[in-house]
């Protein structure tokens, strides 16, 4: 991680390659030992230090959503000591990773409570070659000892579109426009640091003052100015300007400060045939060869020594085949889920790969009506790309990255993408396809169900002020199966050998009018190092002890340290949208879950202390 201007192209710390996308992705604030800064865009990524990665149903999702501009997925870029080689520390090298600068621009001395942004040259940057950690900016305030530290103002302003800027520290402590240039001072009373404890000072115009309490709650934002639309990740204004009436303020740490829009597709074979699928494992290369002149010239440098047993025009022929095949699945891009329950269904017709290995299992004996098929992945690649973020409204809000209303998914960067970037994950997982006759009847007999929590969606959304909050309602199909992966991994995480947050799900659900019926859930591991391959999660799908882990995941569920409050929660009470779930019981991590922890309901598993009429495991 490098920033430059007044720091120049220093390294100020470090992140794990995936980090980029899910947690400190573009438009993302950094907090620092010493400072904060915030994640540039992608004009600002050196992408020479960058690898593609090849996903090609994962691509045309993202020119879905971004344009069909957008060529390649890429990864993050790394220097050499991102993979363990030793460098010099006043190597080039050390100065390739992912961009920053510092933000907020105003800054607070921690001795004389000065606030300044970092244009007026009162602050001095201080960078340790040896300790990327301790990077800072100091305040020259004294003679005695060493200059004191000078941190972030903590409080900023953003709006729903996505446009961040530093607070109007003047303009606040003046109450309007003013033309004062005098030193401000920020001052904290009371211990526990609260925004309504707050108070900036203008030394210069003398008794003005201002605390932060007055700009919390609905009637201090009325008192906050229009966005004007800047984007600092893109280090511009939005020439389209803001929609918004006025900005709201927010703390530096907040967690509705960024979310990452990213979309993300297992790499599944589509290929029936040998050669077929090695043209799927080698797409990287063969994506670029438009002609046989082209492949024969990739050939002969050594770079597909895997398809030595063939020809240059049963390969090339078998390359036409695959670009034709994409043209005819490219009507509907954003549907990644399809292709996947093709595969996991029907899994004798999956070849093995090196990413990617089926094998099916007898469902668990006391279980075997439920489940129609049990399939363990021993291999399994994910590969996740980012495509923008938002600010206040969280994606999982929306039914999915592209439902997302574009003037909500803040730009990447300036110009439209040619690439975003990307990250490959490699784990294992257990599917468990639904018995749909089993299915089919349990919603039949609970329409009533249904028409509550329909009832509850549409009135969450609205509350969200959320545009068409009629639609993308799943159905209680979709709330059985979250609520069953949600207790089957907090489960499976106890004797697995990975953590909770390692282990996420992957929900396949979809009613019969609105095309083929899909009833399957996905648990697997994709963290993006040696955890996700530890083998524990397949073993624990042989029957037996699938068996064991379903049964005691059901006891779990039917009995909650929360209860009676848990069992008694009505769907969509409060601002909430789910039934009897909470942390105590059946709640995931962020990670973990593809809605947010909603559209859950234990009692829709088993029966529970308050509704014993529902249950899919009766």
């Amino acid at each position: 991680m490098t920033t430059s201007a007044q720091m120049r192209k220093s390294e100020v710390g470090e992140v794990r390659p995936s980090q980029t996308l899910t947690t400190f992705g573009i438009g993302s604030l950094v907090d620092l030992p010493n400072m904060s800064v915030i994640v540039m865009g992608l004009d600002d990524w050196p992408i020479s230090h960058s690898t593609e990665i090849s996903e090609e149903r994962l691509l045309a999702s993202a020119q879905s959503i971004l344009g069909g501009q957008v060529r390649r997925l890429l990864t993050p870029p790394r220097g050499p000591e991102s993979v363990g080689a030793q460098t010099n520390w006043f190597d080039e090298s050390r100065q390739i990773g992912v961009p920053v600068a510092p933000f907020p621009r105003w800054m607070v001395c921690s001795r004389c409570r000065l606030l300044a942004p970092l244009s007026s040259g009162l602050f001095e940057p201080k960078v340790y070659p040896y300790r990327p950690d301790r990077a800072c900016y100091v305040h020259n305030c004294t003679t005695q000892g060493r200059p004191p530290l000078v941190v972030p103002a903590r409080f900023m302003v953003t709006c729903e579109c996505g446009h961040l800027d530093d607070f109007p520290w003047l303009e606040f402590v003046h109450r309007g426009p003013t033309d004062c240039n005098g030193p401000l001072r920020l001052f904290e009373f009371g211990p526990s640091g609260e925004m309504a404890d707050v108070q900036v000072v203008c030394d210069k115009c003398e008794g003005v003052h201002r605390r932060m309490a007055e700009v919390i709650g609905p009637v201090g934002a009325k008192q906050m100015p229009s966005c004007r639309g800047r984007r600092p990740h893109l280090r511009d204004i939005d020439p389209n300007g803001c929609t918004v009436d006025s900005v709201r303020p927010i703390a530096l740490g907040a967690s509705n400060l960024w979310f990452p829009v990213l979309i993300s597709a297992l790499s599944v074979p589509q290929a029936t045939d040998d050669l077929g699928r090695l043209v799927e494992d080698n797409w990287a290369v063969l994506g670029k060869a438009t002609s046989i002149d082209i492949l024969a010239a990739f050939r002969q440098i050594g770079q597909l020594k895997d398809l030595s047993k063939y020809n240059d025009q049963q390969v090339w022929e078998a390359v036409q085949k695959k670009n034709e095949g994409g043209a005819e699945g490219a009507e509907s891009p954003n549907d990644l889920k399809s292709p996947e329950w093709k595969v996991f269904s029907n899994p004798s017709t999956a070849k093995e790969s090196r990413t990617f290995k089926l094998r099916t299992v007898d469902p668990p004996p006391d279980f075997a009506q439920y489940f129609h098929k049990i399939v363990l992945a021993d291999k399994l690649r994910e590969v996740r790309a980012l495509v923008g973020f938002s600010r206040i409204m969280s994606p999982r809000d929306f039914d999915s990255a592209a439902d997302l209303p574009p003037e909500r998914r803040a730009r990447i960067s300036r110009k439209d993408p040619v690439w975003v970037p990307a990250s490959e994950v490699r784990g294992e997982g257990i599917f468990f396809q639904f018995s749909e006759k089993v299915i089919q009847a349990w919603v039949k007999k609970n329409r009533a169900y249904d028409r509550e929590f329909e009832k509850a969606h549409i009135a969450w959304k609205a509350a969200k002020n959320i545009p068409h909050p009629e639609s993308g309602y799943p159905g209680i199909r979709f709330v059985l199966l979250h609520t069953f992966a949600h207790a089957l991994i907090r489960q499976l995480a106890i004797e697995c050998g990975y953590t909770s947050a390692s282990i996420t799900e992957r929900i396949y659900s979809r009613n019969p009018v609105d095309g083929e019926p899909m009833a399957g859930v996905l648990i697997y591991t994709a963290a993006p190092d040696s955890e996700g391959t530890l083998g524990g999660l397949c073993a624990l799908g042989e029957p037996d002890k699938l068996n064991r882990h379903i049964r005691r995941a059901l006891e779990k569920m039917s009995l909650c340290a929360s209860d009676p409050l848990c069992s008694e929660h009505l769907v969509g009470a409060g601002e909430t949208l789910h039934g009897a779930s909470c942390h105590a019981c059946s709640f995931l991590p962020e990670t973990s879950c593809e809605r947010g922890n909603k559209y859950l309901d234990r009692s829709a598993l088993v029966a529970t202390v308050e509704r014993t009429n529902l249950a899919f495991f009766g």
